[in-house]
């Protein structure tokens, strides 16, 4: 009777758990029985592995063998176990060492000529292999780079199967041609899921193959708007545009990613264990260092952006905008119930799908941008423009985005139509997005260090309670404020909301403390009436 184990991760949305996998020969009639819990694509592994075993030049032993995959509980899917199944059986026939590869986790589907194709999820996998004290990994070769960006663990990356047993019996390792040059690399496709990228709106439209990167510069007049921006992007604050067509939303939107600060070490991990596991991250590219942009299509389920899908849920358009921008253009065509739907990640920074399969917490931090049309025909707010909508579509059109909902959103600024001098260029270019994004650091940097010691970083994370008890204002600063919550405009989430923007108002202008004239354009951002004050971020 023969014996061995190799170790491997099973996924379970972003987080993943060390499967041991155990083959066991005996004698008996030659069978090849699967154990474990495992999906359809990990049954038909079987028939993968045999195929890659015997073109990779080793025997494949014909006796009864049963691979079992423990904890028999956890559910398995996906074709990242081949070569940990490979590895064991020829491991338990004595074609190798079965000591060399009991403590090392292996990661990688396996070709009928036992070539090592790529899997997605690797990095999210390799971090639950560290977690968990392996130090060794074996993943394709593709997929090294990323790998290897978890720190403690020693990444082999190899080509075929063929290569990794010569290195586990210390045999000279074979070398594998290259795929003929001119031609896409057929390996990689098991990185990429069709149809995701460009074409789904994870990048701004005006980044797409030109070479031409969207710039603040770009945007012609709409000051208040840019200098909401600045804010939203300066303290992780949801933003609202309403407008008419053509008043720029939406390059104001696409050119917010570029605003925000490079992501950190922790936060591109972050990013990047999503996009790996979702199929969208770039081959080549193996860490996120930018904030990530989305931008699904008003007609997206309600599935398609809190997460969802057949079997263990995967990463929706709230997960995949992580430490980014979450963009929804045309926010009242979105349905009732996948907007309502955000209300939960909006608070808390991560989502919770339950399904039959079980549940799944993924996280969700992001920056939501709303772009809104005054009503149906986007024609309400002009003078002389020929509206046609009766009042009580419009009523009906704007009360799709509901109560709870905006409650959430921290600034609402109306987009006004461009006039002739602005658009023609008669009143000068506007603030780069550099000039911009430097202001939006150092005011993100005033915020961290009073934050220090904390496990908050920006003032859109700080609780209402911390606020009001550890951050003092100024004296007579919340007076206005109260008012409004007396009156009714202001809920008690909205004056925890206000007071947020107003320390990012105060980093902005490189102020200690907060005071009245910064909970004043708080106010007027959020609620829209004017409270005569500047509204330069900057500025006094």
């Amino acid at each position: 009777m023969g014996f061995a184990r190799a170790c491997s991760v099973a996924l379970v949305g972003v987080e993943g758990v060390v499967v041991e996998v155990q083959a066991d020969l005996e004698p008996g009639v030659a069978a090849f029985t699967l154990v474990g819990l495992p999906d359809k694509s990990l049954v038909e592994s079987r028939d993968r592995v045999r195929a890659a075993v015997v073109n990779s030049g080793a025997e494949w032993p014909q006796k009864k063998l049963t691979v079992g995959l423990s904890p028999a509980s956890v559910p398995k899917s996906g074709s990242g176990f081949d070569l940990a199944v490979a590895s064991a059986v020829l491991g338990a026939a004595e074609r190798i060492d079965p000591a060399m590869i009991a403590d090392v986790v292996m990661i990688g589907e396996l070709g009928l000529d036992g070539r090592v194709r790529p899997v997605r999820g690797v990095l999210p996998a390799v971090l639950a292999a560290a977690e968990a004290g392996y130090e060794q990994v074996v993943v394709p070769e593709q997929t090294a780079g990323e790998a290897a960006l978890v720190p403690g663990i020693s990444v082999l990356g190899v080509r075929s199967l063929r290569q990794l047993i010569a290195v586990l019996c210390d045999e000279p390792v074979p070398e594998e041609p290259a795929d003929g040059q001119g031609r896409p690399d057929a390996m990689l496709a098991g990185l990429m899921i069709p149809g995701t990228g460009l074409g789904t709106g994870l990048a701004p439209a005006a980044a797409r193959g030109d070479g031409h990167r969207p710039d603040l510069a770009d945007v012609a007049g709409q000051l208040r708007p840019r200098q909401a921006l600045e804010v939203a992007a300066a303290g992780g604050h949801h933003l609202l545009l309403s407008g008419p067509p053509g008043a720029g939303k939406t390059m104001l939107a696409e050119r917010l990613s570029a605003v925000l600060p490079p992501l950190t070490r922790q936060e591109s991990l972050e990013v990047t264990a999503v996009h790996s596991v979702a199929g969208i991250l770039p081959p080549g590219e193996p860490l996120v260092s930018r904030a990530p942009y989305c931008a699904p299509h008003h007609s997206a389920t309600m599935q398609s952006l809190v997460g969802g899908g057949n079997g263990i849920p995967r990463p929706g358009a709230v997960s995949l905008a992580h430490r980014g921008v979450l963009f929804l253009d045309e926010a009242p065509e979105f349905s009732g119930k996948a907007l309502d739907a955000l209300r939960q990640p909006l608070e808390s920074g991560h989502v919770v799908v339950a399904r039959a399969a079980g549940v799944v917490r993924l996280p969700a931090r992001f920056l939501m941008v709303l772009a809104a049309n005054p009503c149906p025909c986007g024609r309400h707010t002009l003078t002389g423009a020929g509206c046609e909508c009766p009042p009580s579509v419009v009523r009906r059109y704007q009360a799709r985005l509901s109560g709870p909902l905006l409650d959430r959103v921290d600034l609402r600024v109306e987009v006004e139509p461009v006039d002739r001098a602005d658009l023609l260029g008669q009143g000068g270019r506007g603030e780069s997005t550099e000039v911009v994004a430097a202001r939006v650091r150092d005011a993100r940097a005033r915020a961290a260090e009073r934050l220090a010691g904390t496990p908050w970083t920006t003032n859109s994370e700080v609780p209402g309670h911390e606020l009001r008890t550890r951050l003092l204002v100024a004296p007579g600063a919340l007076a206005a404020a109260e008012r409004d919550l007396e009156r009714g405009i202001l809920t008690a989430r909205g004056l925890d909301r206000v007071l947020r923007v107003a320390w990012t108002v105060a980093d902005l202008r490189a102020a200690d403390r907060t005071d009245a004239s910064d909970v004043a354009v708080a106010l007027e951002l959020r609620t829209g009436i004017q409270r005569g004050v500047p509204m330069g971020a900057g500025e006094r």
